[in-house]
């Protein structure tokens, strides 16, 4: 599913095409993907505003306007966007097409239709349950000390809980752990201040690489124009189930943790500390 990394680029590229434009209209082609508020009244709210700014926190997508309210998406498992100036959708798994008053339009494109558009205030929206950000400065070693003590969950499931850290999912967490040479099981409060710290840095590393590569596409995520990410040709454990390990050789394991697929060495990233 898109993460931290494919949001980031899909806002680095939307930017310099969309801020600035006016929607016209937005039609959804499948309407549960609307949240909130009712077609009726997100049509009527979002109709001739201007998009002031994108941005992103965690895995939301937001859309600044010339109004109260920001739109958010969530691409949750599937969702991306493209942008062109045709007028047929590019897939049959579209499900949303915001006409901007430039004749381009933005396609969203959800074949597992779990992503969901929300018109909200700033105020009173889902970013707010939301935890730190990890590429800011203020992810410290110190910070992300203070959320493990006393939590006796794994450590992975702390990773891609997004009240505490916002953005990491299932990818960049096993990818993360693996470069700091620490167990996906290993509880959060049984870490020390120099893996915690080594943990940090390696969850900073993971995911600016994984930005300058355009994120991953592993399944259905491409970007904006159309191309697709290559940050899953740099994996190292993450969807590489019986490869071998690049440092020892060892076949990389899948198990389930908290009903979420994780990759890991059993060798390098031992449930003893290191």
């Amino acid at each position: 599913m898109p993460e931290l990394p494919e949001v980031e680029t899909i806002k680095n590229q939307l930017m310099p095409l969309v801020v600035g434009r006016r929607i016209q209209s937005v039609e959804f082609l499948w309407t549960k993907t609307l949240l909130a508020p009712s077609i009726a009244e997100f049509d009527q709210a979002i109709r001739d505003r201007v998009i002031e700014g994108v941005d992103r926190r965690g895995k939301y997508l937001i859309l600044r306007l010339d109004s109260a309210n920001v739109l958010l998406v969530h691409m949750r498992m599937t969702g991306s966007f493209l942008v062109s100036n045709g007028n047929e959708p590019p897939s049959r798994h579209t499900r949303v097409v915001v006409y901007l008053d430039n004749g381009l339009r933005m396609f969203f494109v959800d074949p597992r239709k779990f992503g969901k558009f929300q018109l909200v205030s700033e105020d009173n929206s889902p970013l707010s349950r939301l935890g730190m950000e990890p590429m800011t400065g203020a992810f410290t070693a110190q910070r992300l000390s203070a959320v493990m003590t006393g939590r006796k969950i794994p450590v992975k499931v702390l990773l891609v809980d997004q009240s505490i850290l916002a953005g990491i999912g299932n990818m960049y967490a096993d990818e993360a752990l693996f470069e700091a040479l620490i167990h996906p099981l290993r509880s959060a409060d049984s870490l020390s201040e120099q893996e915690i710290a080594r943990l940090r840095g390696a969850i900073i590393s993971v995911l600016t690489k994984a930005i300058e590569s355009g994120g991953a596409s592993v399944s259905n995520y491409f970007h904006p124009d159309g191309l697709k990410g290559k940050a899953q040709e740099s994996f190292k454990v993450a969807h590489r189930k019986g490869e071998n390990c690049i440092i020892c050789r060892t076949p990389i394991e899948r198990i389930v943790v908290r009903q979420r697929g994780t990759y890991f060495c059993p060798n390098c990233q031992r449930r003893i500390r290191h």
